[in-house]
């Protein structure tokens, strides 16, 4: 399984990240996922923190699981961090597999598992203040359907 995993500051260009993920011409399926800074009232910046080489490891250690559960051909995990503007892409998960099936579930485990397992902090700023977005309870209960 080809994985790319990459935490940066950067924008990511997701034709290209899809390209590199099925040039091999195994993939029969690619699904991905891609989450944005909302604008949701007066934000105006969300500040993305990690802890790195523990959030690479952790992602690592997500997707090892999600190709042991599918049968996969690629994964590209790309999260941004620092401060972006709403409409910003913050994160790309892109999934390969021979099937749709599989590239459709295993996107969603790792994109639910990352809002759960990975370390990374969000920090809004609305109007000059700032403040910790705290955990929600509902990426828990996403999080659960996938125990085995």
């Amino acid at each position: 399984m080809k994985t790319r995993i990459r935490i940066q500051p950067e924008e990511f260009d997701m034709n290209a990240e899809i390209a590199a993920l099925t040039e091999s011409g195994d993939a029969g399926a690619v699904a991905s996922f891609t989450g944005h800074v909302r604008k949701e009232g007066d934000l105006s910046t969300l500040t993305l923190e990690h802890y790195p080489h523990m959030t690479e490891a952790e992602i690592e250690r997500l997707v090892r699981q999600a190709g042991s559960r599918w049968p996969l051909t690629g994964v590209t995990v790309i999260h941004r961090i620092g401060s972006l503007p709403p409409g910003a892409r913050i994160v790309l998960v892109a999934v390969a597999s021979e099937h749709r099936q599989a590239a459709f579930q295993a996107c969603e485990f790792l994109m639910d598992f990352l809002k759960t397992h990975a370390p990374f902090w969000k920090e809004e700023d609305r109007g000059g203040k700032k403040h910790w977005v705290e955990h929600h309870a509902g990426d828990d209960d996403a999080a659960r359907r996938w125990k085995k």
